[in-house]
């Protein structure tokens, strides 16, 4: 024992449905070592966090056009005239969109 090269001992507690879907993300990543696995995990495991604040943003957005569109399409309708002014505010909003979605992605893609 004393020649162990890992020291320190962590201990935690599962209910038994966290510990049945642990032994299956073991088996499924081919790893009969509980011990082992659970080290890997913690070492080498990522968790995946989102940030929905641009999404809903673009959603937002999305939402005004839809609406902007809607109103438009009820005017040439009716009489069959949209006005310059009108194409201009959706031209204006859909730059909007594209404005957003390339700082999402830029944002997610950045060096």
């Amino acid at each position: 024992m004393e020649n162990r090269k890992r020291e320190i001992q962590l201990k935690f507690r599962v209910s038994e449905e966290e510990k049945k879907f642990i032994d299956i993300k073991m088996k499924e990543a081919n790893i009969s070592n509980r011990e082992a696995y659970l080290r890997k995990m913690a070492i080498d495991g990522t968790i995946i966090t989102s940030n929905f604040e641009e999404t809903k943003k673009m959603i937002f957005e999305l939402n005004k056009i839809g609406t902007n569109i809607n109103q438009i399409a009820h005017i040439a309708n009716s009489n069959g005239e949209v006005s310059k002014q009108e194409i201009y505010e959706l031209k204006e909003m859909m730059k909007q969109i594209w404005q957003l979605q390339r700082s999402g992605l830029l944002e997610k893609h950045s060096i």
